[in-house]
């Protein structure tokens, strides 16, 4: 079993061709799914057909009953408390280039607490991917530390993708460095700003994983730096690349991880069409 821990939310896509236009229409291509990086990660391990279970707290109004159903059907095992709350939406205005940007309500995803996890979760776990937005809120940072301790005490390995760049500024780098140190990931994923936002993170796993986009990703280690080459895509939507990227990593090494990114650039949306 893969798990992974963090957000569980609402995505709505829409991608345009031109410019809005202010103050009236525009035609444009949408999609509406389940997202959050960690939801994100899972579906896309399902979909390579390994068991996936993801762990947060998840809101029992209508878009959390979405959100579990399109999780599920994908054959993913949704685990965590269920709570009164909001579900957060994730709305990504994507461009005719592919380029994305994000607007972000996370609901009450960060609320999940340390007292809340259930050790059944992590049975049979060999990995847990940490969505980095779970080390950037509080109390979920101290979840997904409580959580990390739980899955290696059966053996797990841990990784990390550090999310956001314009989150861990408004963190602090320095705040967010030092989370990183104490979870000790196995594996770090990373793009470039977020890398040199905390100075690298060479000391802080065995493998470190930089995603440069369309030139491909850098993987670091004890052995030194790898360079591996982006398979060539349609750009349709850039949202969730990353995300493909470490669930493909994860189940079968940095080329499937690559192949798994290259769907997910080549349609719309973050998880699986």
């Amino acid at each position: 079993m893969i798990c992974t821990l963090g957000d569980l939310l609402l995505d709505v896509i829409v991608r345009t061709t031109g410019p809005l236009a202010a103050g009236a229409d525009t035609s444009v291509e949408t999609r509406v799914a389940s997202g959050g990086q960690a939801a994100n990660v899972a579906s896309w391990v399902a979909e390579l057909g390994e068991p996936a279970r993801f762990i947060g707290r998840q809101a029992e109004d209508a878009a959390g009953t979405l959100v579990r159903s399109l999780l599920e059907g994908r054959g993913v095992e949704p685990a965590g408390p269920r709570v009164e709350g909001k579900t957060g939406v994730v709305v990504s205005l994507v461009g005719a280039d592919g380029d994305r940007t994000m607007a972000t309500d996370r609901g009450i995803a960060p609320e999940l607490r340390e007292d809340e996890l259930d050790p059944a979760w992590f049975e049979g776990c060999r990995w847990l991917h940490l969505s980095g937005y779970s080390l950037l809120a509080d109390p979920i940072a101290g979840a997904a530390l409580a959580a990390a301790r739980l899955a290696r005490e059966g053996g797990a390995r841990v990784s990390v993708d550090l999310s956001s760049w314009s989150a861990i500024r408004a963190r602090g780098p320095q705040v967010f460095r030092a989370s990183l140190e104490e979870l000790a990931p196995d594996v770090v994923f990373a793009n470039e700003p977020e890398w040199e936002l905390i100075g690298g993170a060479y000391g802080l796993g065995e493998t470190a994983v930089v995603k440069r986009g369309s030139r491909g990703v850098a993987v670091l280690g004890a052995g030194g730096s790898e360079e591996h080459t982006a398979v060539a895509s349609e750009v349709v939507d850039t949202t969730g690349a990353g995300d493909a990227l470490a669930a493909g990593f994860i189940v079968g090494g940095i080329e499937l991880g690559l192949e798994t990114a290259a769907r997910c650039v080549a349609q719309l949306g973050a998880v699986p069409a």
